[in-house]
């Protein structure tokens, strides 16, 4: 049987606000598979971005268990945590957040630097990555140097430099316009396709929704199906 990429367990999120105590998850259950896109559509304040956060071990849930792989995570320290994530998971914004002063390849290399590969190996994947992803002639270009599509791009690919076994993907054409969107959301699908990704992707655009494997929504803090 096919492990989940990404299981999540009866989660539950309540913050405080002064006196009061808001549920934004309230038992949570979710599981994508490898090779595996879903749409999560719903409106602001819903708590989409808290689910994309306790997904990617960036925020721990009140209740519940958040498994990455085989890996129950609810018990790990904060260190187990981000190595946890520095090799498992991959985020993509809705701005790319590139550093300015580095060119596109070298924007892709950092993250694998960090995790201890060598130079060349990292550069050698970086322009395989940017090269799938239609950048080879733009792979020593900075970012400023780059259109708005290009950058969402090259984000991309830093997010899967090291080979993740998920992708979150919050708003990830949200600052582009309809056709520039639409190249990166291609891009994107097609590299989760290929590489056996499992990606969760919040956005608002229902046509790119539709294009996903399955679509979900919150609803008083559950998660439900879309058709």
């Amino acid at each position: 049987m096919t492990v989940p990429a990404l299981q999540i367990a009866n989660v539950h999120r309540t913050y405080r606000q002064g006196e009061n105590a808001v549920s934004v998850l309230a038992g949570v259950d979710l599981s994508i598979l490898p090779g595996e896109m879903v749409a999560l559509v719903a409106p602001s304040g819903a708590g989409k971005s808290t689910l994309l956060h306790i997904a990617g071990l960036l925020e721990h849930p009140d209740q519940g268990e958040v498994f990455v792989g085989e890996t129950a995570t609810a018990g790990l320290d904060d260190v187990a945590r981000t190595r946890l994530r520095r090799s498992d998971i991959g985020f993509v914004y809705q701005f790319h957040h590139l550093l300015p002063e580095f060119s596109a390849r070298e924007n892709v290399v950092l993250p694998q630097r960090i995790a201890g590969l060598g130079v060349e190996e990292a550069s050698m994947r970086a322009a395989e990555i940017l090269g799938f992803l239609g950048l080879s002639h733009r792979i020593d270009h900075r970012p400023g140097e780059l259109s708005g599509g290009e950058q969402q791009r090259v984000a991309i690919a830093r997010a899967v430099a090291n080979t993740p076994r998920l992708l979150l993907a919050d708003e990830p054409t949200g600052n582009l316009d309809p056709g520039t969107g639409e190249h990166v959301f291609s891009t994107l699908l097609a590299l989760v396709k290929q590489s056996g990704l499992a990606a969760l992707v919040a956005t608002h655009n229902l046509e790119l929704a539709a294009r996903m494997d399955r679509r979900v929504t919150l609803r008083e803090g559950r998660l439900v199906p879309l058709p």
